[in-house]
This record gives C-alpha cells, sequence and structure tokens, in this order.
C-alpha cells in the first residue's frame, strides 16, 4: 500500500518563512500542493521518515557535494600516482568514506519523489527496494576503505579509488538545481558546469598517461622520461604538474614540443584521447548549444522574464513591496508551467467530457461545502466546476484590489488570506480554506468593496463572471438560492455597516429589476418581499411557475405564512389547489405551520383539502402525535381514514405511536383497523405485535359495538307498529301484526355527508357560513358533519327554512326548535320516518324532516 504525501517538512517550513516578514518570495524548492482537496495524502510523513526537501537534509546534501569534489580529484590522483595508501590522504579517504557510509544508511530512511504521480512515498519497505534496486551496490562498494582493498589484491587500491568516482551523479544534481534557482546568474552557473566537466576530464587523463609511464618497465622511454631520466626522483607536485601540462596541450590541440609519446603503448593512448578530445569538445559545445538553446528554453524565457519585469520596476522606480510581489508571481507562474507540472494546461488539453470529470473529483466536495451554493442542484455544481481556474498565489500578493472592476470571484482551497476593508472603518478577517471572496461585487453588480492579500502561499478557484452568470441563466431556480444565499445568510448576519448598506442597496435594486440576475417569484417568496413580488407579477411572471420539486410560490409563502404574499398571488390567478411532487398543497402547508389566517384566505378563494393527497396529511399529522392536525384535516372536509402511497394510514401511525386519543379519533371518524399496509400489517396488529395493551383493549370495544349496532340496525321497528325493513325512505313499509308492540330501536351509526355536496358550490359557501357563524366546532374529540335539516312545528304547522345545519347536541336541538317556534320543545320526530321519536343527534341522515312538539301534542 503506497502512502503519499502532498508536501514534505521543508517545504512547509519554507512557506512558514515566506510568509514571514522577509521580501524573499523565493519559490525554487519544494512541491507545490496537489489540485483539489479530496485526497489520502497527509501533511507529515511517517515517523523516522526524512523528506529530501527537509532544510536540514539539503545542507547534508551540500556537505556531501563538497566531499564528493574531493573524491573527484583524489581518486584519479591515487590510482595514477600512489601504490598504496599514503596519510594524510589515506586518514582523509577513510573519513569521507565513513561519512558516505552514514549517507547510505540515511538513505533508507529519506522518501523518494515518484516520477509518475509527482509524490512523495514515505512507505520504508518502497524507500529500501527502490534504493537496494539502484544505487545501493555502488555506493557500497565505493565506501571499502583502501587498507581493506589492499589485503584483497595489491593491485586492487587504485580500481577501488576509481569506483568512488560514481559519487558524481551529485553534482550533477547540484548544477540542476542551480540552473533554476534565480538567485544564481544562469550563465555563470552554466560556465562553472563546463569548466568543471573540462578540469575533470584533464586530471583523468594526466593521471592516467602518468601512470602508463611509472609502471613501464624502462622509464627512460617513455614521454616524461625523454625528458628528464630521473622523474621518479623528483617531488609529487612537479610529477603532477608535469603530467597536467601536458594533458592540457593536447586537449588544446596547441602541440607537443618537449613532451610527446615515446613508445608505442603511449601512441596509441595519445590517439584514443585525442578523439576523445574531439568527441569530448562536439559534445560539450553540442549539446551544451543544444540544451541552452532547446532544453532550457522555458528556463531561458524565465530568466529573460524575470530581468524585464525588473528592469521594468526599476525604469518606473516602483515600490520594494510591489516588485517583489511582481518577482514572485513570475516565478511562482514558471514553477506551474514547468517541472513536469503543467496542470492547467494538461486539463485544456482534455476533452469537455473528462475535464469535466476531472474537475467534478477535484473540486466537488469543496464546493458543496461553500455558504453560497448550498442547497443547489448537484446539476448546477457539475457545470459550476467544469469553468473553474485553479492559480498559486505566493505569500503577500494582492488577489483583489478594492474598487477594481467585478470581473471574476475566487474560492480559497488551501493557504490563508486576509480581507481588508478601508472607508468609512477598517476591519481585518481572515480567509481559509472553503471561503468565497469578490462574490459580492460579481453578484451586486458593484466594483470589489475590500481588498484580498494572501498571508501565505495559496491555491484558489477563479471563476469568471460571465461564465458564472451565463451558468445561472440556464438554472434559474439555483440562481434563486445562491441569491438568497448571499442576502439572507451572509449580508444580513454580518455585523457591519458596510454590509448593512450592500444589501439595503441590492434590495431596492431587485425590487426596481434593476439587476439583470434571473431572480424568479420563489426568489422573492422566500425572502417574503412584497414589492419584489408585485414587480414581477406586473412583469408578466406566471403566478403558477414551479421548482424541480413542484413547489410554487404560493406553496412558499403558505408555508411561511406571508399573508400578503398570498394574497398577492391570489390576485393574479396562482392556482390555491396546485400539488407539488409529494402532493402537498398550499393549504396543508399553511396548516402544517399554523398560519390560520392563511388558511382562511385559501378556504376563500377555494382552495379544498381534498385537492392534495389527504393520505400522506393525516399520516403526518399521526406521526406527529398532532390531534389538532387531525382534526383540522376533518374540519376542512378531508377523509383521515384514507392511506398514503404505501398503503399507510394515520390509523398505523397513530398505533406506532402509541396515541391512544388519536386513536379513538380516528376510529369515530370511521378508520378499518383491519386495512393491511405494504408490509401486511393491520392496525390490531401492530398494536399486538408493539405491546400497546390499552389499544388493543380499544380495538375490541370497538369491534364488539360495531356488532351490537349492526345487529340491532338490521330491522327497526317503529313505535307506530310499522316494522321498517327499508333502506332507503323510497322503499316500501312492511306492516307487522296488529297483536305486536310497537317499540322503536334507534340507529346510532354515524351518518356519512355526501361528499357531492360538499364539493359542489353551494357545499363549500356553507361551510363558510358555519366557519363564520361558529357552528362547526369541536367538541369532546368530535367533529359535528354539516347535516342540512327542514324544521316544522306541529302547533304552528309551519316551515322553519331549509339547510339549517344540525346543532353538535340533542339539547341544542331542543333549544333551536324552542327559540324558531316559540315553544317548549320536548320531543322531536321525522317525517320521513312516520313520525318516529328521536332522541339522538346521530341517528339524523342529511337532508330529514325535524317536527318539533310538545308532550301534549305528540302523536
Amino acid at each position: 500500500m503506497w502512502s503519499l504525501t502532498s508536501r514534505g517538512r521543508n517545504e512547509i517550513n519554507e512557506i512558514e518563512q515566506l510568509s514571514g516578514e522577509s521580501s524573499h518570495f523565493s519559490l525554487s524548492t519544494g512541491i507545490l500542493p496537489s489540485l483539489g482537496v479530496r485526497s489520502n495524502r497527509r501533511v507529515k510523513l511517517k515517523r523516522f521518515i526524512v523528506s529530501p526537501y527537509n532544510h536540514e537534509y539539503r545542507i547534508w546534501e551540500a556537505f556531501l557535494v563538497v566531499l564528493v569534489v574531493y573524491t573527484a580529484w583524489v581518486s584519479p590522483f591515487e590510482f595514477g600516482f600512489l601504490r598504496k595508501p599514503r596519510p594524510p590522504l589515506s586518514i582523509t579517504d577513510n573519513i569521507v568514506n565513513g561519512l558516505f557510509a552514514i549517507d547510505i544508511i540515511m538513505t533508507f530512511f529519506v522518501a523518494y519523489l515518484d516520477k509518475s504521480s509527482y509524490l512523495l512515498v514515505d512507505d520504508q519497505k518502497l524507500i529500501a527496494f527502490k534504493y537496494l534496486r539502484s544505487w545501493f551496490f555502488l555506493d557500497l562498494i565505493s565506501t571499502i576503505p583502501s587498507e581493506v582493498a589492499m589485503k584483497i589484491s595489491s593491485q586492487s587500491y587504485g580500481l577501488f579509488n576509481m569506483l568512488r568516482l560514481w559519487r558524481l551523479r551529485r553534482v550533477g544534481a547540484l548544477f540542476a538545481r542551480l540552473e533554476k534557482d534565480r538567485k544564481f546568474d544562469y550563465f555563470w552557473v552554466r560556465c562553472a558546469k563546463l569548466i568543471c566537466v573540462t578540469l575533470f576530464a584533464v586530471h583523468c587523463a594526466a593521471c592516467f598517461y602518468y601512470l602508463m609511464a611509472a609502471r613501464n618497465h624502462d622509464p627512460a622511454k617513455t614521454w616524461i622520461g625523454a625528458s628528464n631520466e630521473n622523474f621518479l626522483e623528483e617531488s609529487l607536485g612537479i610529477r603532477y604538474v608535469t603530467s597536467m601540462y601536458w594533458s592540457i596541450t593536447t586537449l588544446t590541440t596547441v602541440g607537443y614540443g618537449d613532451l610527446h609519446p615515446v613508445n608505442t603503448k603511449e601512441m596509441i593512448f595519445d590517439i584514443f584521447y585525442m578523439l576523445f578530445n574531439l568527441g569530448l569538445i562536439a559534445y560539450l559545445i553540442g549539446n551544451m548549444t543544444n540544451l541552452v538553446v532547446h532544453g532550457t528554453s522555458r528556463t531561458r524565457n524565465f530568466r529573460d522574464t524575470i530581468q524585464a519585469a525588473s528592469n521594468f520596476a526599476s525604469r518606473n522606480h516602483l515600490p520594494p513591496r510591489l516588485q517583489d510581489q511582481m518577482l514572485a508571481h513570475l516565478c511562482l507562474k514558471y514553477r506551474t508551467d514547468s517541472e513536469g507540472l503543467q496542470q492547467q494546461e494538461t486539463l485544456d488539453a482534455l476533452p469537455k467530457a473528462i475535464r469535466s470529470s476531472v474537475s467534478h473529483f477535484l473540486f466537488y466536495s469543496l464546493m458543496d461545502k461553500v455558504y453560497m451554493f448550498r442547497g443547489v442542484s448537484n446539476d448546477f455544481l457539475f457545470q459550476l466546476v467544469s469553468e473553474l481556474k485553479a492559480e498559486y498565489f505566493p505569500p503577500k500578493e494582492d488577489v483583489i484590489l478594492q474598487n477594481e472592476a467585478p470581473t471574476d470571484f475566487y474560492i480559497l482551497v488551501k493557504g490563508t488570506a486576509v480581507i481588508k476593508f478601508t472607508n468609512p472603518f477598517t476591519a481585518v478577517k481572515e480567509v481559509k480554506a472553503g471561503d468565497i471572496v469578490g462574490e459580492i461585487g460579481v453578484l451586486c453588480y458593484r466594483p470589489q468593496l475590500f481588498t484580498v492579500r494572501t498571508k501565505r502561499l495559496c491555491q484558489l478557484l477563479r471563476m469568471n463572471r460571465t461564465t458564472f452568470l451565463n451558468i445561472i441563466q440556464t438554472n434559474v431556480g439555483d440562481g434563486t438560492i445562491i441569491m438568497n444565499n448571499l442576502l439572507q445568510q451572509y449580508l444580513k448576519e454580518m455585523n457591519e455597516p458596510l454590509m448593512a448598506n450592500v444589501l439595503l442597496e441590492t434590495e431596492n435594486m431587485l425590487a426596481q429589476g434593476k439587476l439583470d440576475l434571473p431572480i424568479n417569484l420563489s426568489f422573492a417568496t422566500m425572502r417574503e418581499d412584497e414589492l419584489l413580488l408585485h414587480q414581477l407579477l406586473k412583469r408578466g411572471f406566471d403566478p403558477n411557475e414551479s421548482d424541480n420539486n413542484g413547489r410554487t410560490p404560493l406553496h412558499i409563502s403558505a408555508s411561511k405564512g406571508s399573508l400578503n404574499c398570498v394574497l398577492l398571488l391570489l390576485d393574479y390567478h396562482a392556482d390555491p389547489n396546485c400539488r407539488d411532487a409529494e402532493g402537498n398543497i398550499p393549504l396543508w402547508e399553511a396548516m402544517m405551520e399554523g398560519h390560520d389566517k392563511v388558511v382562511k384566505i385559501l378556504l376563500e378563494h377555494g382552495a379544498f383539502i381534498e385537492a392534495g393527497d389527504v393520505g400522506h396529511f393525516a399520516c403526518t399529522a399521526a406521526e406527529q402525535s398532532n390531534l389538532k392536525l387531525i382534526k383540522e384535516i376533518v374540519l376542512h372536509g378531508g377523509d383521515v381514514t384514507l392511506p398514503r402511497g404505501t398503503c399507510t394510514s394515520a390509523l398505523h401511525a397513530a398505533v406506532c405511536e402509541g396515541n391512544i386519543e388519536m386513536v379513538k379519533y380516528l376510529l369515530e371518524q370511521g378508520a378499518d383497523v383491519n386495512k393491511h399496509d405494504m408490509h401486511g400489517w393491520t392496525a390490531r396488529d401492530l398494536a399486538e405485535q408493539q405491546g400497546h395493551d390499552d389499544i388493543k383493549v380499544l380495538f375490541q370495544e370497538k369491534g364488539r359495538e360495531r356488532a351490537h349496532i349492526e345487529s340491532s340496525a338490521s330491522v327497526p321497528i317503529l313505535k307506530t307498529g310499522i316494522r321498517n325493513l327499508r333502506r332507503f325512505s323510497s322503499e316500501p313499509n312492511i306492516h307487522p301484526p296488529s297483536n305486536e308492540v310497537s317499540f322503536r330501536i334507534t340507529e346510532t351509526r354515524p351518518k356519512w355527508k355526501t361528499n357531492n355536496f360538499n364539493n359542489s358550490l353551494f357545499g363549500i359557501l356553507a361551510s363558510q357560513s358555519v366557519h363564520k357563524n361558529g357552528l362547526a366546532t369541536l367538541d369532546e374529540g368530535r367533529v359535528v358533519n354539516p347535516v342540512r335539516v327542514t324544521l316544522s312545528c306541529v302547533e304552528k304547522d309551519e316551515v322553519a327554512g331549509t339547510l339549517l345545519l344540525l346543532p353538535r347536541s340533542f339539547k341544542e336541538l331542543l333549544e333551536l326548535g324552542s327559540n324558531k317556534f316559540g315553544i317548549l320543545a320536548a320531543k322531536v320526530m321525522s317525517k320521513d320516518n312516520n313520525n318516529a321519536e328521536i332522541d339522538d343527534v346521530d341517528v339524523i341522515r342529511d337532508g330529514d324532516h325535524l317536527i318539533f312538539a310538545t308532550d301534549s301534542n305528540h302523536s
């Protein structure tokens, strides 16, 4: 398992240094933060693992380069001029070898950079495996002491010394870093590298050529012996200088003069050496020219750009801080465009679909947390992240300037920045990852209100204003949510005079229609802005427009209790019975929130509860244990026994909640305890399964009562001696034998009101009349059905009128008859049932003709 990290400890130290008071903005070392925030990379490396960009480790590497320079000189020298170790070189060699042995051990704990992913690998097993299969054995052999090599073989002393030249690879890495460091002049770095390569070649050739003369069987017949037969008796310094003289003259093709090859071996060596020189010079000149012109063209352009910027700043006498900002930004731009990153170029080169997928993976989780985009659709965010541009800003650089044109806004991914307000007051606010800056100017059509300056290296996502507004034009609902988040959740919550003025001005512009943002009616109703709502309606906006969930402005206004907004929408012919995706209607929204005035207005404009999913409403109220809401549904004509889409009824929900009062009421309304839900459970089964003993007893009593009612109501017998076997008054009567005792069994089953009447215009008007007169009230958990009756009196033989609503109790019915006819009414009879006496209002049907009489006038 790979363990990856996005930056080393050195980068953290470097960024902290750059965020301080120093004016140095060099970013030539370290790893840039990776794009996005979705990553499993840790900020810190594993324990005992060292980052290759660690400051202390870089000092150690620089010290080793000095030792490599020493090795590059002494190894060929000992190979050519010494036959055995001689102090002080031997002592120094052993010390140097010991230091490189320490470096070998340390390398097993240094993370390495994976070239494919450009990430640091800090898994110790992977580090060891990579090192063992690359440079470990050569590094190990090159650290063998010279004394050990002499014991192995008398001829192995010089060979082991030559193996140490493997360490020269560190010098190449050093020059590669120096070439990109703007603290060093590029030209002189390249010249120094060329000089080092030339001197090393001359030094090695001199040592090898002297070795041929010193090991020859006849020293006098050698290139150096021809001019000095006793050269072996000369000092070591003179012999070395003589060899270097010959090597340089041969390399530069000046000619041989006094030093020239004598024997055949020397001639052969000279031939190959001059051929080597020819190739070396051609290689150095040709390749260096090619690398400078082509391979380092980007670096050269960078250096030219830096030089031009420096000259421009000096010529125009720019302040030092502004000069540092210019150079730091150019350096950071070079780093993001080079070193194999080319992040934005890579994204731009991809097809639109792949680029959108990559951006979605990198930035979606961050965008979803930004306050301005809370509540927007996934489609909108997917479109938005595809247009974001990732940019890096060095420390102390201005991202936004106060009063500049609002062309872009930025979202901070990593780093820290500071917002500075000036005029009429000064305040400082720190911006962290996930915050957004510049959005007020973009959305409110005004210059930027503040200056944003980075404190440390920052990665930001830039969104162009034109592109952003184009996306909003195709997602009007999401644009409404964004504006509401800005005005309601941000500007209002900031206790600052400047933001309060911005909020006021923006609201005025919205109300006057001066903003080109795709504001809709839902936005105005969410903010309860009556003026803006009126302006939009006058412009011809559809009052019944709906969002993705089917919610209309009337739904929103009703749920918020905005009476004036509701009246405005109804005046512009908004549908009071419109349903959303869940079956909710504005009337139910107002009932849920307890906005009685809005409920009354909706009823007056033709709203009725049956237009929505009444079963869903009843279940919701039961789940909330809200008996008052259940009664209100019944009051407005809703059937609370209906199930919702899952076949679950309000009775099921009430049993699950253990609400016995609600269960009693639902049973009074005719709820069926044996009705199954989608899982096959009945209300009786749920009470048994959940152990609601009181509800089980209630179900048993209700079952016995219903059985008794059905048996007693099957054959009603009237006191007049007529057995009534009919169900309707139009059926014939059957008279019993003359000796049969006359008696009457009243039917106590509650009568159902006719739905056709309630849904008719006349029924609605009658219902409203009941509400105004206060007759339709709740009485001990029972709602009185609006039953119409005709009243008359035996004594006065007159009819008081039709369509009078039945009072809620029998006592009130007697009082009503007494007041109407001016008598002391003691009995009530049904004319449609052969003057059968009535003693309970529950047996009276809709449309019955009632006769009032005293005890003396009863017949």
